[in-house]
């Protein structure tokens, strides 16, 4: 059965979108563009439905390439598409997180991605210190919301600092203080990552004496072969933060990569001008690919029964049970489908695993009984002394 495909856009003319349409009628999909903000969506007693431009959204699959203006609204209707199980190439929590520079970067450091240091600043008095905590001058200013470069600044000494913020922060932005990568200035490689994979990428320089090395800011693009680590960077990037496709903004340091931004809806114009390579057709590829399966959020299924639930254990945090096996904990059955470790997930662990430090368990059912499975053990072992501590971390 041919896939019905629908291109979110309110811009038919524009390169990107008119690339996603040419590919998919090429590989003979029923394709159409449509504007996210002529959606209706109902909201009634057990049913939701959504009508666009009066008319009933039979569609099988969604591209969304929503502009930063419209975010809060095709946010919504992807949303209520998501409810009715119609498949979307990035899902809104997706595109939710990586949209705001803040929560981006709170994922991606709590997941061990290399970023810049950044600081959020909500007052004058916390300049100073938000310089010292990056590195020191210059440092990058930031607003938590923007695109194609636009609410980015360099800014060399603290009363420049200091009255950019201050004009930022009058106007109501949130701000971010950002350290700032000598070595990358004015140039950064941008990775495009469909289906957890870079198909390709391309360095991207700036002009004269500008810094943002953005192409829709006149900066220049060319080919570059990025190294597995870049890759790799690149995509654990787009993954921690919900992306199935994703355009990664990497500066390279002199430790290696920096992921310094994650796009949503990444131009095509630049990237397969300068690489060469079919970056709609691979899009389109995987919408042909992965659009009969949708990815299911395991705990809000289990939440539809009260009391159910997923619940992650860090054993940091429960010292107790550090070197017993899983089958010690939960006695009666075996509620963990997932152990991780070392960056690892280990599915389906056999229950003689004996725990670690920095391990994690993901365990599913009755949330009651699960905490008091753990409170249980916990009050059965003696205290675990530093010593113990340390020796199970160093074998982690």
């Amino acid at each position: 059965m041919t896939t019905r495909l629908a291109v979110l856009s309110r811009g038919p003319r524009l390169y990107s979108t008119r690339r996603l349409v040419e590919e998919a009628r090429l590989r003979e999909m029923d394709v159409a563009v449509i504007n996210p903000m002529q959606f209706s969506l109902f909201v009634a007693e057990q049913d939701i439905g959504i009508l666009h431009q009066g008319q009933k959204f039979d569609y099988d699959a969604v591209i969304p390439r929503i502009g930063h203006s419209i975010t809060k609204h095709g946010v919504a209707v992807l949303r209520h598409l998501e409810q009715l199980d119609v498949w979307t190439a990035n899902t809104s929590q997706g595109i939710l997180q990586s949209r705001d520079k803040l929560h981006s970067s709170q994922i991606l450091a709590r997941n061990r991605i290399p970023t810049p240091r950044t600081a959020y600043v909500r007052d004058m008095k916390d300049i100073e210190r938000a310089i010292d905590a990056v590195g020191g001058l210059p440092v990058v200013v930031k607003v938590t919301q923007g695109t194609q470069g636009q609410g980015v600044f360099l800014r060399h000494t603290l009363r420049e600092t200091g009255n950019l913020v201050q004009g930022l922060l009058v106007t109501g932005k949130a701000v971010l203080i950002q350290e700032y990568i000598a070595e990358s200035h004015g140039k950064d490689i941008r990775a495009l990552v469909v289906g957890g994979k870079v198909v390709a990428s391309m360095r991207r320089k700036a002009r004269g004496r500008e810094f943002r090395s953005n192409y829709h800011l006149n900066g220049t693009v060319e080919k570059v072969e990025i190294s597995d680590e870049y890759a790799e960077v690149a995509c654990r990037a787009a993954r921690v933060l919900g992306l199935n496709v994703a355009g990664v903004d990497l500066l390279e340091g002199n430790d290696g990569p920096l992921v310094l931004e994650v796009n949503s809806s990444p131009g095509l114009e630049g990237i397969e001008k300068a690489s060469g390579v079919n970056v709609a057709g691979a899009i389109i590829d995987y919408v042909i690919s992965e659009s009969d399966f949708n990815e299911v959020n395991v705990d809000q299924l289990l939440k539809t029964i009260p009391g159910q639930g997923v619940l992650s254990v860090h054993l940091r945090n429960h010292p107790h049970l550090i070197g017993s096996p899983i089958s010690e904990i939960f006695k009666e059955d075996m509620p963990v489908f997932a152990l991780s470790r070392a960056g690892d997930l280990i599915w389906n662990p056999d229950p003689d695993i004996q725990l670690r430090f920095r391990d994690s368990l993901i365990c599913y059912g009755d949330l009651e009984q699960l905490r008091a499975s753990i409170k249980r053990k916990n009050l059965d072992l003696p205290p675990v002394s530093n010593t113990e501590k340390d020796g199970q971390d160093s074998n982690a």
